[in-house]
């Protein structure tokens, strides 16, 4: 109960069940964070001042606040004393709470340690430092300037990540006014050599001074309003130090749109710096802009050679192959990329809470539906148990190079190739054996030559002599040989006994392919796992493994005079991941598979095609993994019918109408977004999915369009508000399409 009175009314906030828990936790958690560090942490004890009464201590996660200073930190804990419920009216019984003390906690990724200001309500202000071994010491102008930057970079790069969840956690603007953002930039000059130290996005091994979270937040910033001047006058500066960050300038030319500028800087800066991957990756992507794919793929070449280690050069090159139709090529360049072990976001120690206070703001969250669980969150455990949403890091991106590879060629053609460049399981096997068979017959040569040659082959591909001198078996001979249908003529001794003949097959691979033979037609039905595998047979074939095991029945005749071997001197061994990667992915082809044809069997019956929420959503985004666009928004339109709280279908088609330029349809959808936003406590306008897709009708319609197109809504007065913050970010950054 004293935990509700003393809630602040618009912010989320975490209630401790032992006093400065929260900061204790955190001290002990700092030589865990790895790279940018977790949000900042502003945390408040309340009391109302009467005898007796316990102070409470509360916490909330936050990004976007000025750590310039002491002052500015200790100016947002002053303002959560206006956030309480004042209920210290004449008629009130209850004791009104008051905030009385507070810490805000913000980390500093350049010098890992974590700043720290206490504030006294009344009373004053402190600052100080506390390092991983939790001692204290005192933050010099050095170390604000690095803490200011590191909360900036947090609150561009976590600002719209969907796997970055936090419970309590406000977002709000890190850069509002020109001036602010003139004093960023500032900031990022004199720390941008420093910036590996942040360390980099999961898909680069070694961070260096041009890829790292401090150019990524930069060209994120910069680049998802388009107003690449800036960046480009900042890396401008740097570049006359450090020639390597010519490629971050020559990218900003070129999102100008001043191609001629970029090229001549590309031109000057190979001169001075060859190796550069990064200089040449912005070659390979310029050229492939104009489809001058086999300049480009040089180009690649040249990059694997300069960072072999580097997963984004052999992505790149595995991308030019696909350009150019080399889809040999381009999967053995998919087999080399070297993967990296994902580390997520830092994150801070999850603590059990006395209670949870989430707001929520009905002005805003009328237009959303109740958070309660309804039918509309379950979904088939097929469909939930799909493994690729779960990819993160090399690993997605190595997927998302699949999943491209299969929509330009298919599946079939896919396996074909898989197989034609790698060596699979019964090939290897069959090289085992012939290999055993030569070295058995070089062995018993000249001692029984008709025996020597009648040999059996076991499963695990161990060969044996036969010693059998009549039509008599041995009693294992069923669990120990691999004896086809036609060998009991052999065994009979109607047939020639020096040639043995082996089987690779298990009993389901012998029933699915009779399944095959005869022609079943297939029964489309997802739900059940007893008849997927038989159901799908007929449709889509299961990739076999590659040096694994087997999948696929196959037989073989090997004679036991020593033949021509086989030769893998053309073939490569397909790595473990890779493997499991196409395993991955024929899964989601299976589920699509029946999904589509269930979809087309319903529409001939004309009968409604039904799912619960969830399942569409799921459906819709495995047709964007698998690059069926138009597929997948008619999945996230059939989501809308259903009265599920998810911001997902939404934001996605959010996105694909501002990729089509729809102004109507993408402000409708905008609309939704932004309220499930500010209901998640997301009060930033830039940068967000919102203003990115904004800003990209404002280059084609203008923003006066889009304002108009707002009005004429007849929205409540807190939604347009919301809405029209976006356009007037637009006005003040003078972002394009603000003028007309």
């Amino acid at each position: 109960m004293a935990e509700a009175q003393a809630a602040f009314k618009e912010i989320p906030e975490i209630f401790e069940t032992e006093l400065v828990e929260s900061l204790t936790a955190r001290t002990e958690s700092l030589s865990t964070f790895r790279e940018l560090g977790p949000p900042d942490l502003c945390h408040v004890v309340k009391n109302t001042g009467r005898s007796g009464q316990r102070d409470l201590g509360s916490y909330h996660f936050v990004s976007g606040v000025d750590a310039s200073s002491s002052a500015s930190l200790a100016a947002y804990i002053n303002s959560l004393t206006y956030a309480l419920e004042d209920s210290s009216a004449w008629f009130s019984k209850s004791p009104a709470w008051k905030v009385r003390n507070g810490t805000f906690c913000c980390f500093n990724a350049f010098s890992r340690v974590d700043i720290r200001v206490d504030v006294k309500i009344p009373g004053g202000v402190s600052a100080y430092v506390i390092d991983l071994r939790g001692e204290r010491h005192e933050a010099t102008p050095e170390i604000w300037q690095e803490t200011y930057v590191s909360a900036i970079l947090r609150a561009i790069l976590y600002s719209d990540d969907p796997t970055y969840l936090l419970e309590a956690y406000r977002k709000l603007d890190p850069i509002t006014t020109p001036e602010g953002e003139i004093r960023f930039l500032q900031a990022a000059e004199a720390l941008f050599m420093k910036g590996w130290q942040v360390g980099s996005d999961p898909e680069i091994q070694v961070a260096t001074i041009v890829s790292n979270h401090l150019t990524a937040a930069i060209l994120k910033y910069f680049g998802d309003s388009g107003r690449y001047q800036q960046a480009a006058n900042l890396f401008e500066k740097l570049a006359a130090r450090e020639p390597e960050v010519a490629s971050l300038l020559a990218k900003s030319y070129i999102g100008m749109n001043e191609e001629v500028k970029a090229v001549q800087i590309m031109a000057n800066a190979m001169r001075q710096t060859p190796q550069s991957y990064t200089l040449l990756h912005v070659q390979c992507d310029f050229l492939r802009s104009k489809s001058k794919y086999e300049y480009a793929l040089k180009l690649a070449r040249q990059a694997v050679n300069c960072a072999p280690s580097e997963f984004v050069t052999w992505e790149k090159l595995t991308e030019l192959y696909m350009d150019l139709k080399q889809y040999e090529s381009a999967l053995l360049t998919l087999n080399s990329c070297p993967m990296f072990t994902f580390n997520g976001r830092d994150a801070h120690r999850s603590l059990t809470a006395a209670k949870v206070s989430l707001p929520f703001s009905r002005s805003i969250g009328d237009i959303l539906p109740d958070r309660q669980k309804t039918e509309d969150d379950e979904a088939d455990p097929a469909l939930q148990r799909l493994p690729a949403p779960g990819l993160r890091g090399t690993w997605s991106r190595a997927y998302s190079l699949l999943t491209r590879l299969v929509s330009q060629i298919g599946w079939d053609e896919l396996l074909k190739t898989r197989s034609s460049v790698f060596v699979m399981e019964e090939e290897y096997r069959m090289q085992k054996a012939q290999n055993e068979i030569q070295q058995f017959v070089a062995q018993t040569n000249g001692t029984r030559e008709p025996d020597a040659r009648r040999v059996i082959v076991h499963e695990d591909g161990t060969v044996v002599p036969s010693h059998r001198t009549s039509t008599s078996i041995p009693d294992d001979a069923s669990t120990r040989g691999i004896i086809s249908k036609d060998s009991s003529a052999d065994v009979n001794g109607s047939q020639e006994p020096s040639i043995p003949m082996i089987r690779v097959s298990t009993e389901s691979d012998r029933e699915r392919e009779e399944n095959i033979s005869r022609a079943v037609p297939p029964k489309i039905h997802i739900n059940g796992e007893a008849e997927t595998e038989n159901d799908i047979a007929d449709t889509i074939e299961k990739p076999a493994q590659a040096a694994a095991g087997e999948e696929k029945e196959e037989e073989s005749e090997l004679p036991a005079v020593a033949p021509e071997p086989f030769s893998f001197s053309n073939k490569r061994l397909c790595e473990r991941w890779l493997d499991n990667l196409f395993m991955v992915l024929y899964e989601d082809l299976r589920v699509w598979t029946i999904f589509r044809a269930e979809v087309a069997h319903f529409k001939t019956q004309h009968v409604a095609y039904r799912k619960t929420g969830f399942e569409w959503e799921i459906l819709g985004d495995l047709g964007l993994r698998l690059h069926h666009k138009e597929e997948a928004k008619e999945a996230y339109q059939r989501c809308l019918d259903s009265p599920r709280y998810s911001v997902k279908p939404w934001l996605k088609l959010m996105e694909m109408y501002a990729e089509e330029g729809d102004i109507q349809r993408s402000i409708q959808t905008a609309i939704r977004v932004a309220a499930y936003q500010y209901a998640d406590y997301t009060e930033m306008t830039f940068p967000t999915q919102i203003a990115r897709a904004f800003f990209k009708l404002g280059q084609i319609h203008g923003h006066a369009k889009i304002s108009f197109t707002l009005l004429s809504m007849g929205l409540p007065e807190p939604i347009l508000k919301i809405m029209d913050s976006y356009m007037q970010y637009g006005q003040v950054f003078k972002i394009e399409g603000y003028d007309f």
